[in-house]
């Protein structure tokens, strides 16, 4: 069956597949229609559609401003596109934004997206505590034709921070070689997104910056892209502002229809929901090469937002597609399509189209969303968002807070105070590469946990570069293509904020391969007893400490002084153990 075209900017068609399939989205439909939920979410901001408990409903209310950002943000994109001007004339090269999860993601994406047009400001992103992904960061870079953007909604979050003082200190020390002194300081260089009052008073320097952002308190991290987290740095990359606000004012206008047919975010939330709750969890993207930065963002709105209470839909991102017997029966697949587009990276596969058509043949259901143009951008953050909402009301789930993001944090800290104190943090011990059939014994050993519909979850504390990418897409490939298993790969520290909830949160299905390495360039965090290096391997074991506290199954890797080296040995490794398993 193909489900009828929503009207609005972009459309949505579904095809499910079978007859009880069907039965349970019609179900679904009507139940959405009989109470109202989209008018009631969407158009009056009423929490009582997501819970009947007070207690919940007030929290949510105190969550819903993402609703009303399109429009109160409409008002000040004449002031970011002064600010931006500014930047330009007064000899800014380079913005880099520091920011983690919610307040990194849409930046990304938009600097990945959007071709940075003639005169603007390109934006790098720093969003890992590896060291050797704040050297590549930074270090090109002239500290005093930098514009650096601490962005932390909550003021307070240590990566952020860490970033932050970090540059402080090389725009520091780079005036002093200059020999430039006051009125000229660090803070002139910098400026925050964060919320008003206690938040952004937590950021040290908050009152010597040259500009604050203060966001809505009202708005969530991770529905925050159409704030001043990604409005910023998209007025920095010279993005029209106006017409992707349109967009997004279009999209929440469609998405206030009571009837799933016209209404595009509620159709597509049912069916994320329905699907799920029918086994069918593992939502797998399949996007046009020049949106492939969607991935990253959409998946942590839905994973933090579903993953919950031994339920939640896990997003898969970038893996490769394979034929139909690499599946089992717990796979939704999307299409991501741009108009004009070659189509998905090669490292995706080729013939992507034909190859999603058998799999819808084979009875997989297929989501396939169709974007005009990148502007369209807008109104996708907006679909995914009220879908990723309206889901929650279908598994039962309040999909604006994260109970366990708290508990990783909390080992973390733990792991610092022992290695502030120089001593080593229990539980850091982890299998290295070096012996190839030791490796291979614990692989071979540790694969049995997989949980059936399960999937396998590849974290990597290591800095992110293209060989990488591809040597983990080779990884988590033979761990697909052998298991049958879905496979999510997530960069730490990032995925923390991320993905980290529905690890820990939803069904106790994960098993866990986690990457960490040695630093031997490691990078001093001004003002703090600890370097990045110890805190990303605080942040690795805190994480691995709070997966086995809810009884999962992990296995830590080390990959030595050279990742790369030690990417290739786990991946000889692993096809040694899955041949033998």
């Amino acid at each position: 069956m193909t489900e009828p075209k929503a009207q609005g900017p972009l459309a949505l068609d579904l095809t499910p597949g079978d007859a009880r399939l069907d039965a349970a989205l019609a179900e679904a439909r009507a139940r959405a229609v009989r109470e109202n939920w989209a008018d009631r979410a969407v158009g009056r901001r009423d929490p009582t559609v997501w819970s009947a408990d007070e207690i919940v409903q007030r929290a949510i209310a105190q969550r819903l401003g993402w609703l009303e950002a399109p429009f109160h943000f409409a008002d000040e994109t004449e002031e970011l596109a002064a600010f931006a001007q500014a930047i330009r004339d007064q000899g800014f090269t380079t913005a880099v934004l520091g920011g983690m999860g919610g307040s990194s993601l849409a930046p990304a994406l938009l600097a990945q997206v959007f071709v940075t047009s003639e005169g603007a400001t390109p934006v790098r992103v720093l969003d890992s505590t590896d060291p050797a992904a704040v050297a590549a960061t930074l270090d090109d870079l002239d500290p005093t034709r930098t514009l650096f953007i601490v962005s932390t909604k909550s003021g307070t979050t240590a990566e952020s921070l860490s970033f932050q003082a970090y540059q402080w200190e090389r725009i520091a020390a780079s005036l002093e070689a200059a020999g430039v002194g006051r009125p000229t300081q660090p803070g002139d260089f910098m400026v925050a997104i964060s919320d008003p009052q206690r938040s952004v008073q937590s950021i040290p320097h908050h009152d010597q910056l040259r500009e604050l952002f203060l966001n809505p308190p009202d708005v969530g991290g991770r529905y925050s892209a159409l704030t001043y987290v990604g409005l910023v740095p998209g007025a920095l990359l010279g993005l029209d502002l106006d017409e992707l606000l349109r967009r997004a004012r279009e999209m929440v206008v469609a998405c206030g229809h009571s009837d799933p047919a016209v209404n595009p975010g509620l159709a597509l939330g049912l069916a994320m929901g329905v699907l799920a709750k029918r086994g069918r969890d593992k939502l797998t993207f399949v996007i046009d090469r020049e949106l492939a930065a969607f991935g990253p963002w959409v998946e942590q709105l839905i994973a933090e937002s579903t993953g919950k209470h031994g339920v939640g839909v896990v997003p898969v991102d970038g893996e490769p597609l394979a034929a139909v017997s690499a599946y089992g029966n717990d796979r939704v697949f999307v299409r991501i399509a741009l108009a004009g587009s070659a189509g998905p990276d090669p490292s995706i596969g080729s013939n992507v189209d034909a190859r999603l058509a058998e799999l819808s043949a084979a009875g997989h259901p297929v989501l396939r969303v169709a974007v005009d143009s990148k502007i369209d951008i807008g109104a996708e953050f907006v679909r995914w968002e009220v879908a990723t909402a309206l889901c929650g009301v279908v598994l039962g789930i309040d999909p604006f807070d994260q109970p366990n993001v708290e508990e990783a944090k909390t080992n973390t800290r733990a792991v610092i105070a022992s290695f502030e104190s120089g001593g080593a943090a229990a539980g850091g011990e982890a299998q290295g590469v070096a012996d190839e059939a030791a490796l291979a014994a614990a692989l071979k050993k540790a694969l049995p946990a997989l949980a059936p519909n399960g999937y396998a979850s590849i974290q990597a504390y290591v800095a992110q570069t293209p060989d990488r990418d591809a040597a983990l897409a080779r990884i988590r490939t033979l761990l697909r293509d052998n298991t049958r298993r879905a496979t999510t790969v997530g960069y730490g520290p990032r995925f923390l904020h991320s993905t980290g909830q529905l690890h820990k949160g939803g069904a106790p299905i994960g098993w866990f391969l986690q990457l960490v390495a040695e630093h031997p360039d490691d990078r001093e965090i001004p003002g703090k007893a600890y370097t990045f290096g110890q805190l990303i391997d605080a942040q690795a074991i805190g994480d691995a400490r709070t997966l086995e506290d809810h009884k999962l199954p992990v296995l830590r890797i080390n990959l030595g002084q050279n990742p790369d080296a030690g990417l290739a040995a786990l991946e000889r490794a692993l096809a040694a153990a899955l041949k033998e398993a």
